[in-house]
């Protein structure tokens, strides 16, 4: 394969996961720079490794890679408290209604603070299968984890999601109000 050709595959097959593995680092290490910097190197490494790549599904391969960087070395840095920013993470949608809009915005917020207060094995596998869609199998591959363990992840990670939740649904509900000026209270 010559070099254009590897371009376009390389294109084709990895580069079109390149929101997705940026998404999928931010999670990791909750910094927007370090996760450019992981996303950048591991692209690096696949594009020097793509000739060896004899699978099908690029976004594994490629979160794996991503994984395994920052298992090896950028998870040793101190992670800075940064704020998360929903902005990056939401498709933009518009319901046209800025009561509806501050609604979910609230919501979103309080669901985004329970899964970065996960502990990081729970919070790797739920964004893995709910934000990116991975299957069980996938998963197992990335984490290099039993598929019962995956499941077992999992299911404790929405546990421990769903906890923290209705415990934050309790201390702070999202307002709610039927009729037209819900929020304002007219």
């Amino acid at each position: 394969m010559n070099h254009q050709e590897k371009l376009q595959s390389f294109e084709h097959v990895v580069l079109r996961h390149l929101q997705s593995a940026f998404a999928l680092a931010r999670w990791y290490l909750r910094n927007e720079d370090d996760a450019k910097d992981l996303v950048q190197e591991a692209i690096l490494r696949a594009f020097k490794a793509f000739d060896t790549f004899r699978g099908e599904d690029g976004r594994v391969w490629l979160f794996t890679i991503i994984r395994n960087l920052h298992l090896s070395g950028v998870s040793r840095k101190t992670p800075e408290q940064t704020s998360f920013d929903e902005e990056i993470h939401l498709v933009r949608e518009s319901f046209g209604n800025p009561e509806v809009l501050l609604i979910r915005d609230a919501e979103s917020k309080v669901v985004q603070q329970a899964i970065e207060g996960l502990m990081s094995e729970f919070r790797e596998v739920l964004v893995l299968r709910e934000l990116e869609g991975l299957s069980y199998r996938e998963i197992a591959e990335i984490t290099k984890a039993p598929l019962g363990t995956v499941m077992s992840r999992l299911s404790r990670a929405r546990e421990h999601l769903q906890k923290s939740l209705a415990l934050q649904m309790d201390k702070d509900p999202v307002p709610r109000k039927d009729g037209r000026n819900a929020l304002s209270g007219k």
